[in-house]
This record gives structure tokens, C-alpha cells and sequence, in this order.
């Protein structure tokens, strides 16, 4: 057995480790310099209390992009160093961020032990290489993301830390074999186990969802699926979850080998980046060679968010969360004996807010950030959340889950199928959609994206906005000499939210126009760094009518993006006549 010795090292400062509720994100170069990791890990175990440090159990994994794999070496040298007692990997270094908040909240260990927390090593959706980026993030003992409190103690740590503790004679642990290495050091015993990076995570998802039903389905000759991991983590979970369990054909998944450099692509679930899914769907420009699948799905590089398509058939995330939400009783063995709640962050649309009311559920409306879903939910008040970044999720664990709502859009569909497999017509995604904006109406959704404007006059544009909304009568007057056929503003605010479980109060969340037919504008600003600012342009219109639900996104929003733009004077502020990017 290797006996270790702790070793003291002289650092000094990086500017700029600060996290986020995603963590540290840099390129890899940045990670890759000297001490740089070294810094943020000290930083973080001396943000922790002494319980969670020393004797801890903690679990280090992650998306398995370029650089993961010299990381988890670095980090348990430093948690053996730190006097951590035992180390979980997940094979090859490989676990989903769901999957980490499942091990924290489920495994226990053969001794008996359970993690306290964790580092998970991904940069999310972002690309991966030599060249792209990296990052790192902590995860508490509820399985959710290290709360502010936290994060700015780490902050605050690194821009003072001196030093850092490493047993660098403690030799690198294969991760790419199941098994415990064991070490011993000033404080006694270390352990390092590697184990399946999927068994924990199946076990849950089998403990939630019917999986004899959804074999039927995919089962049925009627019934076409396909899933594309686009090479990232979800991979892992593919072929256990989908093929061994639930039957799929393999050559139903695409790209599901978890590549450092995700194939070349950018592991980002939309129609922009998921290319060969949504060609395969029949949503390209050019028609497939194929009948297109009935079902598919796309992850991104961590498995945290996911895009749901039907066969040409693109379905929104906030109408996802909003429909699963609606049918998760009834199609859901977890959700049986009812939702406790329902919650979406301020940008998504209010599509779940019409279910909600409908279903006579609670419902929260949060900022953006998943750490406001994880208090609600570890006070028992929501069941289901989404936002409408590909973020859908429930209170299994505290993190958004990919494969989870693929499980539940599977389950949805083989509950509306169940008496017509054998004969009758199946009904399909799309259809699902269209009944459920036959019955609650359809939020028309887009978000425009001006990326890197000057930081200036991003804050001017937002400065003139509030400004604005101390008249709601001169707001109108402005709209009407715009456009005579939208809706009276009701409501104009800066969101502001009051966390209903610990008191906390989040300011300055973004600005709203809230028309009387249910329409919204919102706009958000987003990272003022040296590059400049994001602005996002959030605009929704609302539709009872179900004779008019069926009408081009496009046209259905023109009127309220023609106001948006010239009540924000978008172009005089920014100088740009188009966004960057349109979802």
C-alpha cells in the first residue's frame, strides 16, 4: 500500500476564478497554466466546513472533454492531501451532471458511506478540445449546485490563497477499471473507487418512470426513435438506458461514444447545432432519404438539457415543461399521488403558468438559475421545472436531466398509446402539442440574441427601459403609434424575487412588459465582460383561440417584435439592425 505524504505549495492569485452558478468556465489554455486548478480546488475545500472536508466522501466526474482526465488526477491528490477519505469516479471519469446529483443523493458506499458533494469537470454545452473550453463546479449535499454563500467564499478565496496542499507522491489511480485503490496517509486510510458511471442513475430512472410501458411502445412496429448524445456524456447512458433496458435498436443512437472533443461539433441540443438529428427528423433543408422517426431527442455535452422533435415537428422547451407538467399524473408511476408544484425561470415562456392555474397548483416564477429550483424543491414545494434554455427538470435530483424528460415525453406517449399499438392511429408528438394548445391556448415564443454589443450602451438601452415603465399610459401611446393591433400593457417591471423558502432577495432580474391578452416581453442582460454584453430579447404572444394556434410563429410574432424593437430603440443603442442569433 502507498503511504503519502502531504506536501505544502507556495501559490499566488489568478484574477477573474470567479464561479458562477455553472461554475468556473475557461478555455482549456487558462486551466492548463500552472497552479491554475490547484488555486480553485484549495479554494473550494476551504470554503467547505471541516465535515465536509476531512473524513468526507466526495464524488469527482464529469463530461469527459479534453483535460478531464489530468484534472481528476489533480483533484485527488489534493482531496487526499486535504484529508478527504474516500474518492468515487465514475468509469473513464465519466458521469452526467444529473447522474453526479443522483450518486450524491442515492449511492451508499459498501462501508456505508455517502458523498457529501462533489467536483463535476464540464463547460456544459460548449464546445471541447485543446482550444475550447473547460470548467469546474461544486456540488453540494443535496445534490444541487454550491449556493452563492458558497461560491463567493471560493471567490473571495482565490484572490487571497498562498498555498496549496497535494500528496504528489501519490500515484495516478486507473479510472478506466472498476475497482478500489487504497492509500494511506498522516490522517490514515484513502481510498479511491471507480464505478459504473451508469448503474446508480438507471436504477433511479426505472424507480420513477414505468419502463414495461414505454418498452411496448418502442417496441411497436408503428413506433420510430432516435437519440443523438452528439458525442458527450450522455452516451454513457444511451445504451444501457435505451437499448439494454427499453429495447431500441443500437442504430437508433447517434453519436452516443463520448469524444474529449465531442466529435469536432458543439454539443449544444437545437436545431442549430444537433444537424444530423434534425435532418433525420425531416426539419433540414433537405428531405431525409428516410421516413422520418416518429420521436427524437438530443442531449448536450453534460446530459443536463435536452430538445424533444417529433417527426417534423420541433417542440419548444417551454411548452415541453408545460405539457409534461399537464400529463405527468397520469402517465408518471412518481408523480401518481400528485405534483407538489410546478416552477419555470422568468424568461420561459407562461405556458406552464396556464397549466398551473388550470390544475390548481402552486407556481413559482424564478430567476434564471438552477439553484432557485433546488430550495423549492428541498422544501417540498415543486414537482416539475424547466426553463427555456433546454432545461427541464423534477425533485430527483437537484439538477436539470436530460434523459429524464425523454423519459417522460416517452412515457406521455406510450400512456396516450396504450389501447392502440396493436391498431388504430398512433398519436404522435405532434399531436400531443396540438391538443394541449387546443385546451390551454399557445404561447408563440422567440428569443433574439445580440451578442457582444458595446457593454455602454447594452446598460443605456436597460437604464431607458425602466425609465419607460414609470408611465404605463405613455408605454401605450408609444406602442399604438407603433402597432394598433397588440394589447394594452398592464404591467412593466424590473423582476425582482423574494425565495419564498430562505428569505433571500435576487434584484434587477430582468425588465417585463406584460400585455392584457397574456403576452410578454422581457429583456435581460447577460455578461458584461471585456468582450461586451449579451442582450436577450424575449418576446411571447398569447393565443386562446385554438382555430388560430396552428398559424406561422413568424407571422403570429411580427407585430410584437416590431414593437419590441422600436419601444427598446434596439438599433439607436446598439447599432445593430438584426440579432446574432434567433431561437
Amino acid at each position: 500500500m502507498v503511504v503519502f505524504e502531504v506536501t505544502r505549495k507556495e501559490t499566488t492569485p489568478f484574477d477573474g476564478q470567479k464561479p458562477g452558478t455553472s461554475g468556473l468556465r475557461k478555455k482549456v489554455v487558462v486551466f492548463q497554466q500552472p497552479n491554475y486548478l490547484h488555486n480553485f480546488v484549495q479554494s473550494t475545500f476551504d470554503a467547505l466546513t471541516s465535515e465536509k472536508v476531512k473524513g468526507a466522501t466526495l464524488v469527482v466526474s464529469g463530461d469527459g472533454r479534453y483535460f478531464s482526465k489530468d484534472a481528476i488526477q489533480i483533484i485527488i491528490k489534493m482531496a487526499a492531501a486535504n484529508g478527504v477519505r474516500r474518492i468515487w469516479v465514475g468509469l473513464n471519469g465519466l458521469l452526467s451532471t444529473p447522474a453526479v446529483s443522483c450518486v450524491i443523493r442515492e449511492r451508499v458506499g459498501a462501508d456505508g458511506s455517502k458523498a457529501t458533494g462533489a467536483f463535476i469537470l464540464t463547460a456544459s454545452h460548449n464546445p471541447g478540445g485543446p482550444h475550447e473550453d473547460f470548467g469546474i463546479k461544486y456540488n453540494m449535499e443535496n445534490g444541487g449546485p454550491a449556493p452563492e454563500a458558497i461560491t463567493d467564499k471560493i471567490y473571495a478565496n482565490t484572490k487571497t490563497i498562498k498555498e496549496y496542499l497535494i500528496a504528489e507522491n501519490l500515484p495516478d489511480v486507473d479510472i478506466s477499471t472498476i475497482g478500489v485503490t487504497k492509500f494511506t496517509g498522516p490522517e490514515g486510510s484513502y481510498d479511491v473507487e471507480v464505478f459504473d458511471s451508469a448503474s446508480d442513475y438507471v436504477e433511479l430512472m426505472k424507480s420513477i418512470f414505468d419502463f414495461e410501458s414505454i418498452r411496448k411502445l418502442l417496441a411497436s412496429p408503428k413506433f420510430t426513435f432516435c437519440y443523438d448524445a452528439l458525442h458527450g456524456v450522455a452516451g454513457a447512458y444511451a445504451k444501457p438506458i435505451f437499448v439494454e433496458e427499453l429495447g431500441a435498436k443500437e442504430s437508433s443512437l447517434l453519436n452516443c461514444t463520448p469524444k474529449e472533443d465531442f466529435g469536432g461539433g458543439h454539443p449544444d441540443p437545437n436545431l442549430t447545432y444537433a444537424k444530423e438529428l434534425v435532418l433525420r427528423m425531416g426539419l433540414g433543408k433537405s428531405n431525409p432519404q428516410d421516413e422520418p422517426p416518429e420521436f427524437g431527442a438530443a442531449a448536450d455535452g453534460d446530459a443536463d438539457r435536452n430538445m424533444i422533435l417529433g417527426k417534423r415537428f420541433f417542440v419548444t422547451p417551454s411548452d415541453s415543461v408545460a405539457i409534461i407538467a399537464a400529463n405527468a399524473v397520469q402517465s408518471i408511476p412518481y408523480f401518481s399521488s400528485g405534483l407538489k408544484g410546478v416552477a419555470r425561470s422568468m424568461p420561459t415562456s407562461a405556458a406552464l403558468d396556464v397549466v398551473a392555474q388550470n390544475l390548481s397548483l402552486k407556481f413559482f416564477e424564478v430567476p434564471t438559475g438552477w439553484k432557485f429550483f433546488g430550495n423549492l424543491m428541498d422544501a417540498g414545494l415543486c414537482s416539475i421545472c424547466g426553463e427555456e434554455s433546454f432545461g427541464t427538470g423534477s425533485d430527483h435530483i437537484r439538477e436539470k436531466d436530460g434523459i429524464w424528460a425523454v423519459l417522460a415525453w416517452l412515457s406521455i406517449l406510450a400512456y396516450k398509446n396504450k389501447d392502440n399499438l396493436n391498431g388504430g392511429k398512433l398519436v404522435t408528438v405532434e399531436d400531443i402539442v396540438h391538443q394541449h394548445w387546443a385546451t390551454y391556448g399557445r404561447h408563440f415564443y422567440t428569443r433574439y440574441d445580440y451578442e457582444n454589443v458595446d457593454a455602454a450602451g447594452a446598460k443605456e438601452l436597460m437604464s431607458y427601459l425602466v425609465n419607460t415603465q414609470s408611465s404605463l399610459q405613455e408605454v401605450n401611446k408609444i406602442i399604438k403609434a407603433i402597432r394598433l393591433d397588440v394589447s394594452d400593457v398592464v404591467d412593466a417591471d424590473e423582476f425582482e424575487y423574494k425565495d419564498p423558502v430562505d428569505g433571500s432577495v435576487s434584484k434587477h432580474q430582468g425588465i417585463r412588459f406584460l400585455f392584457a391578452d397574456g403576452s410578454r416581453l422581457v429583456f435581460r442582460l447577460s455578461g458584461t465582460g471585456s468582450e461586451g454584453a449579451t442582450i436577450r430579447l424575449y418576446i411571447e404572444q398569447y393565443v386562446k383561440d385554438s382555430s388560430k394556434s396552428s398559424r406561422d410563429s413568424q407571422e403570429a410574432l411580427a407585430p410584437l417584435v416590431e414593437v419590441a424593437l422600436k419601444l427598446s430603440k434596439m438599433k439607436e443603442f446598439t447599432g445593430r439592425s438584426a440579432p446574432t442569433v434567433i431561437t
